[in-house]
């Protein structure tokens, strides 16, 4: 019988100074821990939680005072992060704390019930097993007759079913249903095809409709993607901020646009390249704001830093996709992430993309709820009269069908829209 699981105490610790975000959803508190200076370690926490500070070993040894030295001083804090390889395995060091806690509790009880031994004693000492038996566990999953009466409900009054995103284009949404929270969705292309484009357009929408996007850019600035934010809303051509030859149009669309996406709930990040520095950012966007509609994307995986180095390049690929994964989930997200796709595109005549063009697969397609492709014939054929068309190849979608749908690129503008709506626009601009 393990009555102290001290590896596991500090791993709930240590991922806390990683991830401060992480410490309002404990289940766990002060007493559970066996160790005293565990104890002191997680009062100083909940003392830096209460004050609303950011919990990190500035904040916990200044809350820890005159007790530093009792708990083996700042090093063995130190020691305490940098001993958690990743916090996505939480839940399971919480768990085998409160087993080793249950084991305590239970033990104690048996013993005082050794010393004095009645009938009356016997009664209360089930009852306190049955108790501690189940502190901690997690609750029973819902009965199917529950689940099934659920699912009744939603066919027949079309309430709780999964709200998804729209992505404003149509057709895309008819087959998906938009971007489904818990999802992790791969947009994959070749170089310069358009994927950070069609990225940025669905982040517009979302903005628009007044929900909250993180964007993590790996490759380009903040100010460059603003800039491609403003030409795809204002109508303005990407080539003139080489310039800034813009005429006294551009002005006025420009600073229309800027100030509409200066209202939009919107973080543009490029300082957080890591897996461990995107889940934490996260992990506290959505802590901060849990009422909020939110939507994450990053541009893209093959840029992300992995949790652990020296491995094989398709087991960290892996790695990354799997806790992006498992974040979606956690925060009841969508997360969209870009990917690059291998140069054996190029070698066949159809340059369509197809699964194992994804570079570095690993475990993406696995991993992923949905893969699309992004196609444009123009970016292999240059006398080709299909220059503004570009084709969505939905190839997986665990909860839907797959298939292909066409949209038009203004690849002038960094914008995408509905291919109808674009036809109607260009017949009219003829008329």
């Amino acid at each position: 019988m393990n009555l102290a699981n001290y590896e596991a105490e500090e791993s709930v610790l240590g991922s806390v100074l990683l991830d401060s975000t992480l410490f309002s959803n404990l289940t766990v508190t002060e007493e559970q821990f066996a160790s005293e200076k565990h104890k002191l370690i997680f009062r100083a926490m909940q003392q830096t939680a209460d004050k609303q500070q950011t919990i990190d070993l500035v904040t916990v040894t200044t809350n820890l005072n005159v007790n530093i030295k009792q708990v083996g001083g700042a090093a063995y804090l130190l020691k305490l992060a940098e001993s958690v390889p990743s916090t996505e395995s939480l839940v399971h060091y919480e768990r085998l704390l409160f087993e080793a806690y249950r084991h305590r509790k239970t033990r104690e009880l048996a013993v005082k019930f050794a010393v004095k031994p009645s009938d009356a004693e016997l009664k209360k000492l089930i009852g306190s097993l049955q108790t501690y038996q189940e502190f901690g566990m997690e609750k029973q999953e819902t009965d199917n007759t529950d689940c099934l009466k659920e699912i009744a409900n939603m066919i027949f009054t079309g309430e709780g079913a999964a709200p998804g995103i729209p992505t404003s284009y149509a057709d895309l949404d008819n087959m998906t249903g938009g971007l489904q929270p818990g999802e992790l969705i791969i947009i994959a292309a070749r170089p310069s095809v358009g994927k950070t484009a069609f990225a940025l357009n669905i982040v517009a929408a979302h903005c628009r409709n007044q929900g909250m996007s993180s964007f993590f850019s790996l490759e380009m600035g903040k100010k460059e993607l603003l800039q491609r934010l403003i030409s795809a809303e204002g109508n303005i051509y990407n080539q003139k901020w080489r310039n800034l030859l813009f005429n006294e149009n551009d002005y006025a669309t420009a600073i229309q646009a800027v100030g509409e996406i200066s209202n939009w709930k919107l973080s543009i990040q490029e300082q957080n390249r890591s897996i461990s520095d995107i889940r934490a950012s996260l992990r506290k966007t959505v802590h901060d704001h849990p009422d909020e509609m939110h939507l994450a994307v990053i541009d893209y995986l093959q840029l992300v830093k992995p949790g652990s180095q020296g491995q094989r390049r398709d087991l960290e690929i892996g790695e990354i996709t799997r806790e992006l994964k498992l974040l979606a989930l956690e925060l009841h997200i969508p997360i969209v992430l870009l990917s690059q796709l291998s140069r054996s595109v190029e070698q066949r005549p159809d340059k369509r993309p197809i699964m194992s063009d994804l570079r570095e697969s690993g475990n993406i397609e696995q991993d992923a709820d949905v893969i699309a492709f992004l196609y444009r014939d123009d970016y292999y054929d240059r006398d080709t009269e299909n220059t503004t068309s570009l084709e969505l190849i939905l190839a997986k979608q665990r909860n839907g069908p797959t298939g292909m749908v066409e949209l038009a690129f203004l690849k002038d503008f960094g914008r995408f829209e509905n291919l109808k709506n674009n036809e109607m626009r260009e017949k009219n601009e003829g008329a």
